[in-house]
């Protein structure tokens, strides 16, 4: 089980949160990006982030939370990132998405909010290396996991493609964490970056 962890909640502030990530032994570092306008909340600019990442030794995994996925693909390809996320939901044309971020060499993944069905992806799955299983509703840290949505991961698995990781993000943690054992990845935030021992709580998930 591959572990992202996101920054977003935590006792200490961003750069000392990464610097803390960047002592375990997770996977990615998870960058969550909201706009204020397909989520409510608004969190960083672009150049927040490049400073808040600029020593972290930790590939990117970065979730586009965000009306508009095109007009920050470009930005976020000058920094370490090896996977970028858009939501289904805020496109139109998600082949031209996909072939954009693949034109900058990173791995594209599409997320999908909690009441999008599986199905909508179907045309995409061969295209892309990661799906982002979102299993609370996207915009907030510290929501409650959503059961109902592990049959989502049921149904990715079922289909027997290889060449995308179905990666779970939203309310995981020690308890929750049986519930996605089929996944390959999990997104943590504040399980692991509100406790005061990071690897401990990374450890549990693994």
């Amino acid at each position: 089980m591959k572990v992202s962890v996101s920054f977003i909640k935590s006792k200490y502030n961003e750069r000392e949160t990464i610097r803390f990530i960047d002592q375990t032994n997770a996977d990615y570092l998870h960058v969550d990006v909201m706009d204020g306008k397909f989520v409510t909340e608004k969190n960083y600019t672009f150049g927040q982030i490049k400073e808040y990442v600029k020593e972290t030794s930790k590939k990117l995994d970065v979730h586009l939370m965000c009306e508009n996925p095109h007009k920050y693909i470009k930005d976020f390809a000058l920094l370490n990132t090896e996977y970028l996320i858009f939501h289904l939901e805020t496109v139109n044309n998600p082949e031209e998405i996909i072939n954009e971020i693949h034109s900058y060499g990173i791995k594209c993944g599409i997320s999908i909010k909690p009441d999008t069905e599986v199905i909508k992806l179907k045309p995409y799955l061969e295209k892309i290396e990661q799906v982002l299983v979102m299993s609370v509703e996207p915009g907030a840290g510290g929501q409650e996991f959503m059961p109902e949505m592990i049959q989502k991961i049921d149904d990715l698995k079922t289909l027997g493609l290889t060449n995308f990781l179905i990666s779970v993000d939203g309310g995981i943690n020690e308890s929750t964490i049986d519930y996605v054992r089929n996944a390959d990845m999990v997104v943590s935030g504040s399980f692991v970056c509100l406790s005061d021992n990071y690897q401990e709580q990374i450890n549990k998930l693994r």
